[in-house]
């Protein structure tokens, strides 16, 4: 599993540490959001760290409601998401790969709703994550 890259820091990441941060998947970073902008309307974006132990995630949300957290990493991000349970029962029966509805069955749950965790990698991740941004907001 990818470690938050952040670990430890007290101010939010610049754009050029974030860059150093990702290497190559910033290209992936920055096409997952510009989806999450265009296909859920994903356009408010707020970097958040509840503690130096967990680092810094940026967390896209509609008004006040968190959809998905992006945690950077070395060389790689993750997508986080608290999915309620309608939502958890939505992903079951979508669309989406046998892994990842895997992931999100497997998935913790607390009050908050259920803990998935993706790591993204290619572009199969990227369809992934705006897909359970679409299920969140609409559940």
């Amino acid at each position: 599993m990818l470690a938050n890259a952040f670990i430890g820091r007290l101010e939010e990441p610049a754009d050029a540490d974030l860059t150093a941060a990702l290497g190559p998947a910033r290209a992936l970073w920055d096409q997952l959001i510009a989806r999450l902008a265009s296909e859920c309307n994903l356009v408010e974006r707020e970097w958040n760290s509840s503690s130096p132990k967990t680092g810094w995630a940026l967390r896209l949300k509609v008004k006040k409601r968190n959809i998905v957290y992006l945690s950077p990493c070395h060389g790689g991000f993750r997508a986080a998401f608290a999915l309620g349970d309608r939502a958890v029962e939505a992903a079951r029966k979508s669309t989406l790969p046998r892994k990842v509805i895997k992931i999100v069955e497997e998935g913790k749950r607390y009050a908050e709703g259920t803990a998935v965790r993706l790591e993204v990698a290619g572009a199969q991740d990227i369809a992934a994550v705006v897909k359970l941004a679409a299920i969140k907001l609409q559940y």
